[in-house]
């Protein structure tokens, strides 16, 4: 969603490089960090270029709204003058997109645009006028169509397209994060159905994909950071001791990690508890066409604390449903031929990041 068409209706201000002559860069931003990374083409295969990290003070952005621009446009513009980044694809922020399943009836129906027009406002709580909206067709019979709707309110996307232009960087594309994650996770051209968990440092964010449509979204006020601050009270160690017992740890259940794994059960049955609401939501739920919605294949693990010991099996055991760790390479490169330099839990944590940039091999 906000994918291709969304880019060719609203944002895509440049035709797409020949054969990526230029490399293209995917940029992921959050309320507290901003990830970017490069990806370029060989006659070899795509490999992988820059990529980075920086931290975004506090306040600067808030649930995904920008609300300190100047700060903002330096933080951009020292990224472009230290890693020459000219055009960038950008992760739109979560929080402030609404995403709904829509039937439309052919008869009278002059255009699908028009047609969700009307319908928008009974969907999302913006007016028509002050949003932005892209569709993807989910399905189609003689008298309907079947259209997700992904929907955001045009002041946030001129505020970020703002401050990118005083940054003098180049916004190639606009994109869902759970689009660019499904890219760099989900096989292209597999129409099964998955959910896919982006465990990060604050927040969590569950998605479920379909056909390669994004259909739900949701964001948890919860990540690895709640970890650290836990164990760092229960244990009355540093935030920087807390990251290694965590990390070393886990979710090991044996007499010498007991009390870790106690203080940590704590936080992740909260994100498994979520995971199962939206799990079963799914599976007891009608589509717009009255039937069962497809069945989840697997729930597949990303985000920077994806990769915590014990967490794919303690959440496969409580779902009753295959779990497996992102592979984020698996659409740009074969990695018994070519190596990214990116560790393993580098790249979980830059799968979104990658996923932008892959957008542009997609041509």
């Amino acid at each position: 969603m906000f994918g291709d068409s969304f880019n060719r209706f609203f944002f895509r201000f440049f035709p797409p490089p020949n054969f990526l002559i230029t490399p293209s860069f995917g940029l992921d931003i959050s309320d507290e960090s901003l990830k970017f990374a490069e990806l370029f083409a060989t006659k070899n295969g795509i490999k992988v270029g820059r990529y980075g990290e920086r931290t975004i003070p506090p306040g600067v952005i808030e649930s995904g709204k920008i609300k300190d621009s100047k700060r903002m446009e330096e933080i951009l513009s020292s990224l472009r003058k230290e890693e020459g980044i000219k055009t960038v694809r950008v992760s739109l922020p979560e929080e402030q997109m609404y995403l709904f399943q829509l039937r439309l009836g052919k008869t009278g129906l002059k255009n699908v645009k028009e047609g969700i027009e009307l319908a928008l406002e009974e969907h999302v709580p913006v007016p028509a006028q002050d949003a932005i909206f892209d569709y993807d067709l989910v399905k189609e019979d003689a008298q309907n169509l079947e259209v997700q709707v992904a929907t955001i309110p045009k002041n946030i996307i001129e505020n970020y397209l703002l401050i990118f232009k005083h940054s003098q960087i180049s916004v190639q594309a606009f994109e869902l994060e759970a689009q660019a994650l499904s890219r760099a996770v989900i096989k292209k051209g597999d129409m099964e159905t998955y959910m896919i968990v982006d465990f990060g440092k604050k927040r969590t964010g569950i998605f479920i994909v379909s056909s390669g449509i994004v259909m739900f979204t949701s964001t948890l006020d919860m990540g690895g950071e709640i970890m650290n601050k836990m164990i760092k009270k229960s244990f009355n160690v540093s935030i920087e001791e807390a990251e290694k017992m965590k990390q070393q740890y886990g979710l090991q259940r044996n007499v010498a990690n007991k009390e870790i794994f106690a203080v940590l059960l704590n936080s992740v049955s909260v994100l498994r508890d979520e995971i199962a609401k939206h799990f079963l939501y799914w599976h007891t739920h009608k589509n717009e066409e009255d039937k069962n919605n497809p069945p989840i294949k697997k729930i597949i693990l990303c985000g920077g604390d994806s990769n915590l010991i014990g967490l794919a099996d303690y959440i496969s055991v409580s779902m009753k449903s295959p779990v497996e760790m992102a592979n984020v390479w698996i659409n740009i490169t074969n990695t018994e031929n070519y190596i990214p330099e990116m560790s393993f839990r580098q790249a979980l944590s830059f799968a979104t990041t990658l996923g932008l940039a892959l957008g542009d091999f997609e041509n």
